[in-house]
């Protein structure tokens, strides 16, 4: 008799994918063949660490979870190209796995954002990722200058990511059923921006600094995280912007050279 899988547990946010159709639309998007190895993320109870195993060399997988990684152990017998490690992604050493890899996995909801980043920041080995994320998480790394969805995570994430809504998935596709919506996404990387690594940590401080408060200008906003608002009505000026203008009307490539300028740089 085969061991029976664990309950979901709340406190780590366990929502296990059921639907089949679902696992095989991810693994189409992903584009694997095999010769590739793919990090999963989570692997819960296994439908989508076993189509994965199916399709590519070789599959890491890492399960905070004891009590699913030691289920997953008794069943991988059936996948003998799976590494399976009981761990925390957000601490495992990910420069252990092979450059060229690819992530394919239902990231736990809230972690997600922290996990997005940790993964982009080793963007170099992970050419692209198809990841399970909530919808509205989704929708904002997706959000166009403009919208009310555009943020910080917008700017950060496709600094570094072409990054493509790929399609839903329904609520009834999981046990239990979560109470939030779900979308795949696509992130190919892109390459590195040619910011040195002082103007990289600039960048990233100035567009937290000025998202930090949307109902003010960016040039308030600014201000009020500690940054010179002449210097900064300045650098609008000389990007060509409007010194009353909000922070999420500009695009990530104005952001950049708004950064540079903004940290003392001579380079708009």
């Amino acid at each position: 008799m085969s061991t029976p899988p664990p309950p979901a547990l709340k406190r780590l946010g366990q929502n296990f994918l059921v639907d089949p159709n679902i696992v095989r639309k991810i693994v189409a998007l992903a584009e694997l063949d095999p010769r590739d190895h793919v990090l999963e993320i989570g692997p819960g109870r296994g439908i989508l660490t076993e189509a994965l195993c199916c399709a590519a060399g070789r599959v890491t997988a890492i399960e905070i979870d004891p009590r699913l990684h030691a289920y997953l152990e008794s069943r991988q017998p059936a996948c003998p190209n799976l590494d399976l490690i009981l761990g925390d992604a957000l601490t495992h050493p990910l420069d252990r796995l092979p450059a060229g890899t690819i992530v394919v996995a239902n990231l736990p909801y809230y972690l997600s954002t922290p996990l997005l980043f940790r993964l982009l920041e080793h963007r170099e080995r992970f050419p692209r990722l198809i990841l399970m994320l909530q919808n509205e998480v989704a929708d904002r790394l997706v959000a166009e200058p403009g919208g009310s969805e555009y943020g910080v995570l917008s700017v950060m994430a496709q600094h570094a990511a072409e990054i493509t809504k790929s399609f839903r998935v329904s609520a009834q596709c999981f046990r239990p059923r979560p109470e939030v919506g779900s979308a795949v996404v696509r992130l190919s990387a892109r390459a590195r921006s040619g910011l040195t690594p002082r103007e990289d940590a600039a960048f990233a401080a100035v567009v937290k600094a000025a998202f930090a408060h949307r109902r003010k200008t960016l040039v308030n906003s600014l201000r009020d995280e500690g940054y010179d608002p002449q210097q900064a009505a300045a650098a609008l000026e000389g990007l060509g912007l409007s010194p009353v203008i909000r922070a999420e009307t500009l695009s990530r490539d104005q952001f950049v050279r708004l950064s540079r300028v903004v940290f003392g740089g001579n380079r708009p």
